[in-house]
């Protein structure tokens, strides 16, 4: 798997940094400045609409079983109420958004240390979110619009990760300038 990752890895690099427009130095140093914090923030509000979504599916199986025993109960038989929402495709979904909030905030230290591991768990969380769209196109009402918003939403992701990937290759810190002290005279 590692290798079959590694080539996809390399492809999406000649895609996003070789064939596409480069990221200005002042956003590159922005996004690696502020990636820590928002891949936690990302991560704990992915994993706020997996616990939503698991919550909405099992609040709305618990009515359709009240409907089927209250009908059972007046009309002397199951009335069978559809559950075809809540196929394995919903927990699949919820276990891929999950997952990807988990790698979201596992990213964070890496990311703070500019090691590659944390780069890694935000591609991996990438890779997933491009799954998540194929899962949707079997759960959702409006199943296409889900998957091409998707996979919009991953290209422009893939984009600012690849953008930014040198920085987490050789792991090295950039060097933020030293701020004055209080008793130092600016220099004129």
């Amino acid at each position: 798997m590692a290798d079959t990752t590694n080539g996809l890895e390399d492809k999406l690099n000649e895609l996003f940094v070789k064939n596409a427009p480069k990221l200005p130095d002042g956003g590159k140093k922005a996004l690696v400045a502020w990636a820590p914090i928002l891949s936690l923030i990302v991560g704990i509000l992915t994993l706020l609409s997996a616990w939503s979504l698991w919550h909405w599916a099992r609040a709305t199986e618990g009515l359709v079983n009240y409907a089927n025993t209250v009908c059972s109960a007046y009309a002397g038989y199951s009335c069978g109420a559809p559950m075809s929402r809540y196929s394995v495709w919903l927990w699949l979904g919820v276990l891929f958004l999950a997952a990807e909030g988990l790698l979201y905030v596992f990213a964070y230290s890496g990311l703070k240390d500019h090691k590659k591991p944390g780069w890694n768990y935000l591609y991996y969380g990438a890779l997933l979110n491009v799954a998540y769209g194929v899962v949707s196109l079997f759960t959702s009402y409006d199943a296409a619009g889900h998957f091409v918003g998707a996979l919009i939403g991953s290209a422009i992701g893939f984009y600012l990760l690849f953008q930014i990937r040198s920085v987490y290759l050789d792991g090295k810190k950039p060097v933020e300038p030293v701020p004055p002290r209080s008793g130092d005279k600016p220099k004129n």
